[in-house]
Formats: C-alpha cells, structure tokens, sequence
C-alpha cells in the first residue's frame, strides 16, 4: 500500500487558516471529518490531544506529525496542512511548524495500514523533499511529489534491511509505535550510510517488531543504541555496551549516538532484574525503580479495596453492620487488602530478579503481613527475596547447561522461598514488628500541635516532586498507617496531593494575565485532575517556573495537610480525590481544607508570578 492511497485531495489543506496549535489540530480534524474518514470526531480529537499530552508531535524541522489510533478512525487516512508563515507547535526544535501530516489510524487498522503510515515519517527526514512539499502550489502536485519519492526510498529501504555484517544495532520505539519509530530508525539508518558504517535496526511499532535483531547480530555487535519512550526487551543484550536514549535523540542527534557506540563509549549492560537495566550503574534510582514496581502493581488491590472498605463505612456505619455492608467489607478487607503487602514484596522482587524473584517475594511478603510487619516489612522482603534470587543465579552459574531447565521451576523458587522465609521469621519480622506498633501507638497518641506538624510534612511532601520520590514516599506511609488501622494520616496526603493542580487552576483563572493562552487552558484541566487526586497536573507548571510554582504548591499543599489532622479528619479510602471526600468523617471541614490550601497555592503564585511580556 502507498502513501497515496491514505493520503487524497479531498484530505489536503494547501493553506492552512489556523495560527495557534489548538487551531491546527482543529482544522485538520475537521477535513478528515468532512472527507467523511471519522465516525466520531470528538473522539478522534480527544485521541490527538491526549497524544500531544505525553509530548509535542512537533519533531522539528519545520514538521508536525499529529496522529492517533482509536477506533473513531473510519478510514485509515492522512490529512495534510501547510501554513506558509509557521505556527509555534511546541516543537523538540523550538522552531515554527510549516507542514503538518495528521495521521488517523483506525482501531482495528492491519499491517499494511500501520506501514504505510509509518513510512511517511521517515519520507520527511529528507531535507530536500520538506522543501519540495513546502513549494508545491497544488494538493495534485503535493501528491505526485510523495509518489516520486515513495519510489525512490524503496531501494534505499531493501537495501539497509539486508545487511550481513553487523557492526552497530539499534532498537527504537516511541509510545504510539507509528512516527517516532520509524524516523528515528531512517535517521539512524542513513547516518550510518553517511559514515560508512555498518547497522542493523529493530522497530517496536504499531504493527510489532521489525527487523528484529538475533542472537547473532547481537553477539557480532560492537554496541547498541536503544532509543525508546517503552519498554523494551533488553535482557538479551547481557554483556553488550548500550546507549539508552530517548527515541527524539535518535531523530536529531544520530551522528553523535553513532559515533558513541563505534567508540563503546557506554557501559556494559548487566541483566539482572525484569526491566532490563544495568543494575550497577543506576545506584538510587534502581532502589526507587523497584520500588514503584511494587507500589504500581498494588495500587489497583489498594484503591479497589479501599474504595469497598469505604462504601462498607459508607452503608453500614462506622462498625459496618448489615448485609451489604459486611459483604463490601469482607471483600475490600479479607479479599483486596489481604494481597497488599505479598504483591509489593513479589513485583519489587520480580522488579530485581525477574521471575524467578516473584515467588519468593510473595511468600516474604505473607509472612511480614503474618507477623504485623506491614509494608516495612513487605518492603524488606521484596527487597531481600529479590537479592536474594540474584545471588543464587550467580552461585549457581557453575552447574551445567543440562540443568538449566530445572532452574527456574525447582532451584531459584526452592532455595529463595527457603530462605527468604528463614530470614523474614529469625531476623525481620519481630524487629519490624515491633516497630511498626510503636509507630502506631505514637500515630495514635498524636494530637495538637504534633498532628498538625505531621499533617505539614505530609503535605509538603505531595507538593515537593509532584508523583516523584518523595510524593510516593509520603503516599505509602498514608497507605500504611490506613493498614494500621489510623485514616488521619492520609488524609492529609490526599489533601496536600490535591492542592498543586487546584492551586494552580485557580491562579491561571484569577490572574489570567499572568499566563499564556495555552496555559489558562491547562488550568482548566487542572480542576479535573486535583480533584481526581492526580497531582502530576502541575508537573507542565512546575517545569516551566519551578521556583516559584513548586514553592507555592508546597506551601499550600503543607497548609492543607496540617489543617486536615488538626480538624481530625479520617479517610477510609486510599485514592479518588473529590469523589470519596463524602466518606470521611468531616466532609465539609475536609472540603474546607483543600479549598483554603488551594487558595493559599492561588495567590502565592499569582502574586509573585511575573506578568507576560507579550
């Protein structure tokens, strides 16, 4: 399939009218929609923003590759608009955007579809051809132009996948799998061509790996160059110097990676945990990797049962009498919350030591929640089954390649639940145990001024990174209090994890001439976010001002935090923001604090927030 057969005169814009982002998107969704290639247009614009919301498809060079897949797609297709004075689309380059490909991939678009839009973006790596099509006069000249160069690359292409001998590998994969992709490996590929070099490239797109390097390529590889926004396979690169790389890098800085990996100018890349990263060389980071390795995969078993838990208190009272209140309480307690702490030790030790950390991660963690060792403990066995499985792959490398087999099923989940388990019951859990009542006593005793100040730390931590470290950190210590049976502390949590995005939606509402178009627009969004509890709506802010946005949202996020344990407000439920707040037990003093922190947030922004030049 050609370019041309997704890309017709009924879906070409020789001269676009719009001048802001938003009006691009606009107008190009539009003509799809009149060429009548949607079956739900709002769908499909909701489908390109919230692309555009992970990062700009301005990839520079004067281009902007827009595109989505969702089954509002009716046909596969590409619409194209051109704007002779430019138009700012946030673009890696910073520079004005002249042609725009809005790429609609439908739901349920096969192979040949996902290809052919695909090679469209690596088509516009040619300098030479951005030029022609920004000449072309005609939507017929502008089409003739992409025939005349589909034909042209087609050798180039047959000719850079066949390759014998492989010097240099590369993976590349960007989060949607249709442009990014496929122009990072173009560029990778004809760099390599410029420089005389030797390299074999694998795509993880939209249509699956291509190209996909093997066990020979990989061991004939003087290094390799990963350029990926996802995830991808990388245990099998044990040994092998690797450059990881955003995928955008790869699109504008080939030469340099080439040059890095002809060099070996990277580090040798150690499989050790499930991820797939070189463990040594990650140091805090690696902790904190797998850490919210565990967090992540329990959050679905903590929201899921706290919100039951909740609606239990919710239709039953305090002591959750009735029926239906019993019921949603056996499920939210001794169904959901009974898994909380053996998932978050298993996926930290899968996180360390893939799967073979997994069972003997669950086990440590059963055994911490047995013994009243809680999420310390669960974090301690997480951690120690995970090292504990690595150790045991090393120490048992010297056994032959005839028992690898039984590694796996038998040794790795024999030996590491033994003694993971030994270790949680002789050394871990009475400690833990112990200290996890003191801290329990200590919550509970707490009233006046140390509740308050609690409350502030609290708080401020939710503010200080905005989904980072210490916003995690501060959340799972509210999620082990709730599992000691104290709901005040998060409380507090939710409520300084609230602030930021409110905040900051009501600064750009009150002091509008102190933000741009495009970020008063964000501020409206930003109620939503707050009050779903989803702190990470500030993080655009902050990026763009940190001093003065993190130090406002700080501030106010502390501010509501020590209000809410001075009023003495408890949360049975661990997530959902404004919808749960009409189970806690003060709901008006609870609202009453988030709105004073937000405000606090407002004003401390707006006021000393620098007015716009422009």
């Amino acid at each position: 399939m050609k370019i041309t057969d997704l890309l017709k005169p009924d879906t070409i814009i020789m001269e676009l009218q719009a001048t802001t982002k938003e009006a691009v998107i606009e107008e190009l969704v539009a003509k799809l929609d009149e060429a009548g290639r949607l079956t739900d247009r709002n769908k499909f614009k909701e489908a390109i923003l919230k692309r555009e919301a992970s990062g700009s498809t301005g990839i520079g060079d004067g281009i902007a590759i827009p595109h989505a897949k969702t089954d509002a797609v009716k046909t596969p297709s590409i619409c194209f608009g051109k704007s002779i004075q430019g138009i700012d689309y946030e673009a890696l380059d910073g520079q004005p955007a002249h042609l725009f490909f809005m790429i609609a991939a439908g739901e349920g678009a096969d192979e040949a579809h996902l290809e052919t839009l695909s090679r469209l973006s690596v088509l516009l790596m040619d300098s030479t051809f951005r030029q022609q099509l920004e000449q072309a006069r005609t939507a017929e000249e502008l089409v003739a132009l992409i025939q005349d160069k589909e034909l042209e690359k087609e050798p180039e292409e047959t000719a850079s996948t066949h390759a014998t001998e492989q010097l240099i590998l590369a993976v590349t994969a960007c989060p949607t799998g249709i442009a990014h992709t496929y122009m990072a490996a173009d560029a990778l590929n004809a760099k390599a061509r410029e420089m005389g070099l030797t390299i074999k490239v694998e795509t993880n797109g939209s249509t699956g790996v291509k190209n996909k390097l093997t066990p020979e390529d990989i061991a004939q590889a003087t290094a390799i160059i990963v350029a990926a926004d996802k995830q991808v396979e990388m245990s099998r690169f044990h040994g092998k110097p690797i450059i990881q790389v955003r995928v955008a890098e790869a699109i504008h800085q080939p030469e340099r990676l080439l040059t890095a990996a002809l060099r070996q100018e990277a580090p040798l890349y150690v499989a050790d945990n499930a991820a797939g990263r070189t463990e040594s060389s990650q140091g805090g980071a690696g902790f904190y990797k797998h850490l919210m390795n565990g967090v992540s995969n329990m959050l679905p078993f903590v929201v899921g049962g706290g919100v039951l838990i909740a609606l239990a208190f919710a239709w039953g009272g305090i002591e959750a009498k009735g029926p239906v209140a019993e019921m949603l309480m056996k499920i939210g307690s001794e169904g959901a919350f009974h898994f909380l702490v053996p998932i978050l030790a298993g996926f930290i030790a899968m996180s360390i030591a893939d799967r073979p950390g997994f069972a003997p991660g669950v086990v440590g963690g059963f055994l911490a929640a047995s013994a009243q060792a809680g999420f310390l403990g669960g974090l301690i066995a997480g951690f120690l089954a995970g090292y504990i499985v690595v150790g045991l792959k090393k120490a048992l490398a010297f056994l032959p390649e005839q028992l690898d087999g039984i590694k796996p099923v038998l040794l790795y989940p024999v030996l590491g639940i033994l003694l993971t388990g030994i270790l949680m019951i002789t050394v871990v859990n009475g400690p833990v145990g112990a200290l996890n009542k003191a801290l329990s006593a200590w919550l509970s005793g707490l009233s006046g001024t140390n509740a308050v100040l609690l409350g502030v730390i609290l708080g401020g931590m939710m503010a200080a990174d905005m989904g980072g470290p210490i916003n995690k950190a501060a959340f799972t210590f509210g999620l082990a209090c709730m599992e000691a049976g104290n709901f005040g502390p998060h409380a507090a949590v939710m409520a300084g994890g609230m602030v930021p995005p409110l905040g900051i939606a009501l600064a750009t509402t009150f002091f509008k001439r102190k933000f741009s178009d495009s970020e008063r627009k964000a501020g409206l969004t930003n109620y939503l976010l707050g009050a779903s509890f989803i702190t990470e709506g500030a993080i655009p802010f902050a990026a763009a001002d940190p001093l003065r946005v993190l130090a406002s949202c700080i501030v106010g996020a502390a501010v509501a935090g020590g209000l809410s344990l001075w009023l003495g407000i408890t949360l049975p439920a661990p997530h959902g923001g404004l919808f749960v707040i009409p189970l806690v037990n003060k709901p008006f003093h609870y609202a009453a604090a988030i709105v004073v922190g937000s405000l606090v947030t407002a004003f401390a922004l707006g006021v000393w927030k620098r007015p716009r030049q422009d």
